[in-house]
This record gives structure tokens, C-alpha cells and sequence, in this order.
């Protein structure tokens, strides 16, 4: 779907524009949008509404053919909810209703005239966000390795976002959501792919074609490259697979020579089975999901390098296969991770964090503003926050408090929202082991934080912050696959950073 914004004035009105749809809001108190009382030339759109054909319930929508007065083919009316204050969860709603009526109707163009104003607590580059990502949305397929393909996408292809204000400024938003919605859809293509074709190897191609499409520069570091940094910890993970490890870094130099990084981390295990430490077999297909810190860091570079944002970012993927065989690590084992710490490997499945451990020391060679990782790193998550928002972890301090803050606040404008957790010392005491410095597991009790804190104890010379997205980055049942989550909230946080 191609997107564009225009501002409809006295001159060239609402009513004149020669489309194939104009989507209009309407409300549950029977009262007309603006943008809808426009097109009201002789009375049809309020009469369709006081008799009760649309109800004006937040996603209900009616579809008019030959509004009298109007050069619009057709005139889609949108419920948007009780009145004309609006909150977000309605207009989400109306928008997504919106995206669907407009995927099965013959018209190849159309109009969104929605009040991009009245949102509740939201400004207008928030709703005309979430209406280009809607329409990504709307147009997703996850047919990339089906013989027989799904049906290209019927109806309104080319999108024009109806804007009140002068649209010059938000043309910028508009290509910032546009590349934000290319970013997510490279999460999901990479989280979806079947964990044969989706390996550490093509992620780290995928890293390549990136760079040069986008002037990124890129290092791929073999396993004798890795065994040099002596990343023990990283390749105790490794060694039970055939796939060779890849650790992938990316920098997008946007910003000033001398400027320091922000950092982004990303879990890649391309396959998780759990190692000796088997996992069940129901769902297990789903441990092709675990790249999605990742998925999301290589995401968020996509975004970034379409819109050239003006900041020196550097992206870290840590990729491998956990596989259980006579060459897999077995529990009781005790590494040496890249810091010289040793860790004594109580549990094979959690094998994220002793990936994310080499991965963490490898990144204070850049002297980095601030670090982020991104994980699919412990199903406790999921038990204390749902699938609804990703945890967020990080010490307690001004500086820590400030990089907590502006992730959570860049979560809240991109719709894509975190939670912050607690770590402290306490909770490090149950990571003690009788043998080695840490073990990779704790005792009993607050499972996501006790990760939290063993990747904290890598995190000692920069700002750190750390995310567990199991419970966001991809859905179960009939909705399976990879959500894109988390790159709209990493990407409004660094362009914030700008």
C-alpha cells in the first residue's frame, strides 16, 4: 500500500476529491465527524445514521455508493464510539474496520478523513502512525514458503491521509511510520521462516544485504573469531549444533564521528529445543521464534537506515541453534564466559541470557551512551505481564531511572508499551552457585528478574537496559506468527534520541 497525506482546504475540498472511497467518521450519539458533514451535501449520511443502519460503535461501518455532492464513488462511514472525544482504543478500532472494508471493496484508491485531533492523550502523529500501521498490517501475508500463494491484495492500494494541518511537517512522521512499518515487516518475514531456512547464517546474510542496501557497516564473526574473544559462555550454547554460530555487528553511523553509540543487543537463537534440557514437544515449532531480539534489532536497523537517522547506532546479534547431541553442553557444566566470569550451566533451555552475557562484554568496546538488549528470554514474563506489554529491566540509579523512563515513554507513543521490573541484589543471591561465579539459573521465585540480574552482572561499565519480549514478539492459536514487536518502541526510542 502506498501512503500519502494532503490537506483538503475551501479550494480543494473534501467533496471534490475524485477517489474510489472517502472513509468518514460517525458516533454512537447519532453526530457527524467534520470530515463527514462535509460530504453531507443533501442530508444521506445523517439519515443512514438516525435510521440506525451503522450504529456508530467503535469498528461498525456502512458503505454508501453515489453520496449526492460528492466525486467519491463510495463513502464509508466508521463507528468511532459514543461521541466525538475519542480514546484510542476506539479509533484503533475504527481504523483497523477501516483497513479490512477497504481490503474487499473494487476500488483501487481511497481517503481516510478520520479526526486525527480528538484522540484522547494522543497527538496527530500518533493517530496518522497508527493508521499507516494498520495498513501494513492489513496487507501482511505469511505465505513466503507456500507452493500455492494467498491472493494478491484486492481493493484500495494507494492511501491518502486526510490532514486538517498543513501536511509538509507531517510528511516526516508519514515516512517515519512508513519505514517503521518496512522494519516490522522484516521481524516478521525473518520470525516466521522455518528455522531450516531462518539460521544464524541467514540472519547474518540478511545483516549483509541490509548494509548494502543502506550503507550500514557490517562484521560477521566466525566460530575461530569467537573462540580468540574466548566467548565461552556464548559457545558453550553453540557447540551441540551442526549451524555455525554467527555473531553479527551492524553501525549505522548517522550521527557525529566522535559521538557515542546507542547499543541495541539482540538474542538470535534461530532454534530452541532447550539442549540436554529438552524442551516438551506440543508448541515446540514456536522455539523458532526465539531469534526475535534479533528479528527486532535488524528490524529496527531497516527502519532507521530508510528514514537516515541522524544518530550513531551500532546492532549486536548473537546467533545460534541450542541443539541437544553429543557435543551440546550438558548441566553441571562450567564456563568461562567472555568477562572471566564462570557459569555454572545448571540448565541447558536457558541458554539465551549465556549468549546475551558475550554479547553484553563485546559492547563495551564501543563506549556506548547506552545499551539494549532485546530477548525472548523467560516464560515468567508472559505469567506476570500477558502478551500485552514487554518487561523492563534495569538497575536503580539517575542514570538507569533516565534510560527506564525514556523507554517506556517511547513505548507509550508508539503503541507498543513496556513495563519496568525490579532487579537488586537480593534478587542475585538466588543466582549463587557453590562451584562457579554465577549460576545460569536461580532458585525458585521471579524467574524473568533473576535473568534480568545474571545479564546484569555483564553491564557494569555502560547504562544498560534490558527487554523480555516472549510474551510480545510473536502470537499462539490461530493468530501464529511474529508480531514486529518490539521495533516500533526501539525505533521512536532513538529517534527521540535525536
Amino acid at each position: 500500500m502506498d501512503f500519502s497525506i494532503k490537506a483538503f482546504d475551501t479550494k480543494n475540498t473534501l467533496a471534490t476529491a475524485k477517489t474510489g472511497v472517502v472513509a468518514v467518521a460517525v458516533f454512537e450519539n447519532k453526530k457527524l465527524s467534520q470530515a463527514a458533514k462535509a460530504l453531507d451535501q443533501q442530508g444521506e449520511i445523517a439519515a443512514a445514521l438516525k435510521s440506525g443502519d451503522i450504529s456508530g460503535k467503535p469498528g461498525s461501518t456502512l458503505l454508501l455508493r453515489g453520496v449526492a455532492g460528492n466525486a467519491a464513488q463510495r463513502v464509508l462511514l466508521v463507528g468511532m464510539g459514543a461521541d466525538e472525544t475519542v480514546s484510542e482504543k476506539n479509533f484503533a478500532t475504527a481504523v483497523g474496520a477501516t483497513m479490512k472494508a477497504f481490503g474487499s471493496i473494487g476500488a483501487a484508491d481511497g481517503i481516510i478523513a478520520f479526526p486525527l485531533t480528538s484522540v484522547k492523550g494522543r497527538d496527530i502523529n500518533w493517530a496518522l502512525r497508527t493508521i499507516v500501521l494498520a495498513g501494513f498490517e492489513a496487507d501482511f501475508r505469511t505465505d513466503a514458503q507456500k507452493s500455492k500463494k494467498d491472493p494478491a491484495p484486492a481493493g484500495v492500494r494507494k492511501l491518502t491521509i486526510a490532514a486538517d494541518a498543513a501536511p509538509a511537517q507531517l510528511k516526516a512522521v508519514l515516512a517515519q511510520s512508513v519505514a517503521i512499518g518496512n522494519g516490522m515487516n522484516l521481524t516478521k518475514e525473518l520470525g516466521n521462516l522455518s528455522p531450516n531456512v531462518c539460521t544464524p547464517t541467514y540472519l547474518a546474510n540478511t545483516a549483509r544485504k541490509m548494509a548494502g542496501e543502506f550503507g550500514f557497516d557490517v562484521e560477521i564473526l566466525e566460530r575461530k573469531q569467537l573462540e580468540a574473544l574466548k566467548m565461552g559462555s556464548l559457545l558453550s550454547v553453540a557447540k551441540g549444533s551442526d549451524e555455525p554460530p554467527k555473531f553479527i555487528v551492524l553501525k549505522h553511523n548517522g550521527g557525529k564521528k566522535n559521538d557515542a553509540p546507542v547499543v541495541l543487543v539482540g538474542k538470535g537463537i534461530t532454534f530452541d529445543t532447550g539442549g540436554i534440557s529438552l524442551k516438551p514437544g506440543p508448541n515446540m515449532d514456536e522455539m523458532k521464534y526465539d531469534m526475535c531480539g534479533a528479528g527486532s534489532v535488524l528490524g529496527t536497523f531497516r527502519a532507521i537506515g530508510e528514514m537516515g537517522l541522524k544518530l550513531n547506532v551500532v546492532g549486536i546479534v548473537a546467533a545460534c541453534e541450542n541443539m541437544p547431541s553429543g557435543h551440546a553442553s550438558k548441566p553441571g557444566d562450567i564456563v568461562t564466559s567472555m568477562s572471566g566470569t564462570t557459569i555454572e550451566i545448571l540448565n541447558t533451555d536457558a541458554e539465551g541470557r549465556l549468549i546475551l552475557a558475550d554479547a553484553l562484554t563485546y559492547a563495551e568496546r564501543f563506549k556506548p551512551a547506552a545499551v539494549v538488549d532485546i530477548a525472548t528470554l523467560t516464560g515468567a514474563c508472559i505469567v506476570s505481564l500477558g502478551h500485552h506489554k514487554s518487561g523492563l529491566f534495569t538497575r536503580h540509579d539517575d542514570a538507569h531511572d533516565a534510560l527506564a523512563d525514556e523507554l517506556v515513554s517511547a513505548g507509550k507513543q508508539a503503541g507498543d508499551t513496556a513495563w519496568r521490573l525490579p532487579i537488586g541484589e537480593e534478587y542475585n543471591e538466588q543466582l549463587k552457585s557453590n562451584f562457579a561465579d554465577l549460576a545460569n539459573i536461580g532458585t525458585p521465585g521471579g524467574a524473568s528478574i533473576t535473568a534480568a540480574c545474571f545479564l546484569e552482572n555483564f553491564t557494569r561499565k555502560y547504562t544498560w537496559a534490558h527487554l523480555d519480549i516472549a510474551g510480545t514478539a510473536w502470537k499462539s492459536g490461530a493468530q501464529k506468527g511474529a508480531t514486529g514487536r518490539p521495533v516500533p518502541l526501539l525505533t521512536t526510542f532513538l529517534i527521540n534520541r535525536v
